[in-house]
């Protein structure tokens, strides 16, 4: 008999251990986390009164790839327009508490005496709060509809992204062992180099793929495509010198902007929580027992410094980004504990080799604790701000309600500052997409080129190439928001406006020119003056290509719909709201959404029966029918149950509406006997009135609503009837219907002398 392979044995240990505690900890409705935890532990060397996982080498592989799925699931719940819907007071909170706490993880380190690397790696664990713990005790202590609960889930949308740039630069320090200035702002700006060209060429690129190859995905397939996406971007990450988690993130957060995205979260679940488990166990394998003993010290103020850190920075934070003080600590309070990301830099330590063996087991026994802690510390906000509220000078509270008002009025934009965002935005954007494009002509199209042709014409025909390749990305920056309201506004405002617009344009018209003088340059000796007129001349043609200026328009036209196609499928379907129904607000005009039941009084009756506009007021602006949409319904469109009506009107009409049409009367009790279906058999005599008439003209179904479901002639047996053969004397015909209508035809074809025996 084959020997068992290591592997599959711990595998075996590990998933059995996990699957016991997940059913305990579910038992003591605690998170799961806390739970593979515990089962890493009494899977561990540490413990010996339990059999102990035999190659760890294998597990931590296994628990690499739970890292890459964990970041992946957490991608595809992500999206970049959360950043934007979580609004600056969310983002100014997040950056403020990350921030603080990074300061605090490290100056506790240093109090403790521990090497520069351990305190850095430290702070960024102590500044990460848990997604996952935080959700389930807004859930079972009923909070999830809070305002301050919809503020804590915002910081946290911020904290995820923040987290794994956090991840990055941390990689770089631990690489590099140096923090300098210039070589962390060159890791910052490769960051954000590849996270914006990544996302906009995949946000290009993936959505249409998935589209055109829509006919053949399956289920199966699709999950292999994902996947396969993921661990490439995972391979690409790795080789330009990022984290495989980082890859696997950022392909999450493109797939969520798919119309799959759904589909492949609920397709990649089941291997985010199998190898999540793994992770997580593997976590709880590296605790020591001795080591947690040996430091209890460092365990008890790291401790602290969470929960006073968090009430303390967390509040301010909150307060910085303009919420009241109530909102601020209560805010505060629910983020007091560490947990996945944690456990994550802490790997991420470890697997560098640049943190001391103790401060993995330390910050799990952390987790433990705040975690643990979480719900009583969200219970203690209410009360504690409060004290707070009632002994704070009268001075302070004056000026934090000013600041908190001042921040919430000062919400409208310039047309300086709306028209300046957009130019710097597009100009990032197209200059990163002109720089990848610039590198990968360098480095594979003219070296292939050179290879096959004479180098004169190799130069020539790559650089004709690239500045093709370039000339929609060149053309974007110097004319877009050239004829924008905004630009419009400010040249007809003022004259003072129009040496600054122009100027705008000037700019940009000379970073187009340097990326095309730069290949020139690159590839040919020329004079300064003759590359200023061949760039000069060919950026012209670009602006004034009326072929580059369509496709230019087509290209940012599909990634515009690429982006929001899964919104526009929300809508479609009625699970989001139109766009248009928030400036519906501003005019007292509300968009409704009524459920039609089989019972409502405008079943099957057209919307010019019904006469709503007339009778109420209001305006049935769409219909939803099941996969279908029907937008400005006409007036011969009728009402069928189970249709969605989205309804436009003041809150009065729409009540009224409601009231009206789309009320059952539930007080009704329905006559459940008078509608019993029966059948019974009718014999055709000699003198029956049916006698030689066929079914179809004998009125059995028209006069009684009877339905004859089957004729027995002769010996033949019961036959489905012909509806057109004539019953002869003999028959045996069989009807169904309601009870009185059957009896009244058995009382008729007594009247008529024709034989009836009830079944």
């Amino acid at each position: 008999m084959s020997e068992l392979a290591p592997l599959i044995a711990d595998l075996a240990l590990i998933l059995g251990c996990a699957g016991i505690m997940t059913l305990v900890f579910k038992r003591l409705k605690q998170p799961l986390v806390l739970g593979y935890i515990v089962a890493g532990f009494l899977a561990s060397p540490h413990m010996p009164l339990t059999p102990s996982v035999a190659d760890t080498a294998n597990i931590q592989t296994w628990a690499d790839i739970g890292v890459i799925f964990l970041l992946f699931a957490l991608g595809l719940e992500f999206s970049f327009k959360k950043i934007v819907k979580a609004g600056s007071s969310a983002a100014i909170s997040a950056v403020a508490i990350i921030f603080s706490m990074i300061l605090v993880g490290m100056m506790v380190g240093m109090m403790f005496g521990w090497k520069r690397m351990d305190c850095i790696f430290l702070g960024g664990m102590l500044a990460m709060s848990s997604t996952t713990i935080i959700y389930k005790a807004f859930d079972d202590l009923g909070l999830r509809q809070q305002r301050f609960a919809g503020i804590v889930l915002g910081i946290l949308v911020l904290e995820d992204i923040l987290a794994i740039v956090l991840m990055v630069l941390l990689s770089t320090l631990a690489v590099s062992q140096n923090i300098e200035g210039m070589e962390l702002a060159g890791s910052i700006g490769k960051l954000v180099f590849f996270l914006v060209l990544w996302f906009v060429v995949g946000i290009y690129v993936i959505p249409l793929f998935l589209k055109r190859m829509k006919r053949y995905m399956s289920d199966e397939t699709l999950l292999i495509v994902a996947v396969g996406l993921c661990l490439a971007m995972v391979v690409l990450a790795s080789k330009v010198g990022f984290s495989p988690a980082f890859g696997a993130f950022i392909m999450g957060s493109i797939l969520a902007e798919t119309v799959e995205a759904e589909q492949i979260d609920r397709l990649v679940k089941p291997l985010k929580d199998l190898f999540g488990a793994i992770f997580f166990v593997s976590v709880g394998m590296m605790v020591d027992p001795a080591m947690i003993v040996a430091y209890w010290g460092p365990i008890l103020a790291i401790t602290l410094a969470v929960i006073v850190g968090q009430a303390v920075f967390g509040t301010f934070g909150v307060l910085l980004g303009g919420q009241p003080l109530k909102t601020s600590m209560q805010c505060s309070f629910s983020l007091m504990q560490i947990g996945e990301f944690a456990f994550i830099i802490a790997s991420l330590g470890v697997s560098l080799k640049v943190t001391s063996h103790f401060l993995y087991p330390i910050v799990i026994a952390v987790s433990v604790i705040t975690t643990f802690l979480t719900p009583y510390m969200i219970r203690l906000a209410a009360p504690a701000s409060a004290w707070v509220e009632a002994r704070i000078p009268a001075r302070w509270q004056r000026f934090i309600d000013r600041y908190c008002s001042g921040v919430q009025a000062a919400n409208h934009e310039t047309n300086w500052r709306k028209l300046l965002k957009a130019i710097v935005r597009i100009v990032a954007v197209y200059s990163i997409l002109s720089v990848a494009v610039v590198v990968l002509s360098f480095q594979i199209l003219i070296p292939l080129l050179e290879e096959s042709l004479p180098e004169f014409w190799a130069d020539l025909l790559g650089t004709v190439a690239t500045v093709l390749c370039l000339s929609p990305f060149l053309r974007a920056i110097v004319v877009k928001k050239n004829h924008s309201p905004e630009f419009i506004a400010l040249w007809a405002d003022s004259r003072v406006n129009r040496v600054p617009l122009v100027a705008t344009i000037l700019l940009r018209l000379v970073i187009a020119m340097g990326f095309v003088m730069f290949v020139i340059s690159s590839l040919f000796e020329a004079s300064v003056g003759l590359l200023l007129g061949i760039a000069f001349l060919l950026v012209c043609l670009m602006v004034y290509s009326r072929r580059l200026k369509k496709q230019s328009i087509l290209m940012e036209r599909t990634f515009i719909q690429n982006l929001r196609s899964r919104d526009m499928r929300a809508v479609y379907l009625g699970k989001q709201k139109p766009e248009y129904a928030g400036k519906l607000l501003s005019r007292d005009l509300h968009l409704a959404d009524f459920e039609v039941s089989g019972d409502c009084p405008c079943v099957d009756k057209s919307l010019k029966e019904l006469a709503i506009g007339k009778l109420y007021g209001v305006r049935v602006a769409s219909i939803l029918r099941g996969s279908r949409r029907i937008n400005i319904p006409d007036a011969s469109c009728r009402i069928y149950p189970g249709d969605k009506l989205q309804v436009i009107g003041t809150d009065e009409q729409l009540s009224r509406f409601s009231t009206a049409l789309l009320r059952v009367d539930a007080g009704v009790e329905p006559d459940m006997a008078k509608h019993e279906m029966v059948m019974r058999q009718l014999v055709v005599s000699p003198d029956s009135a049916f006698c030689g008439c066929s079914i179809r003209n004998s009125g059995i179904r028209d006069r009684y609503n009877c339905l004859v479901v089957a004729v027995e002639h002769g010996n033949n047996g019961m036959k489905t009837p012909d509806l057109d053969a004539p019953l002869e004397e003999g028959d045996i015909v069989w009807v169904v219907g309601e009870a009185d209508n059957v009896y009244a035809l058995v009382s008729q074809k007594k009247e008529t002398n024709v034989a009836a025996d009830e079944e």
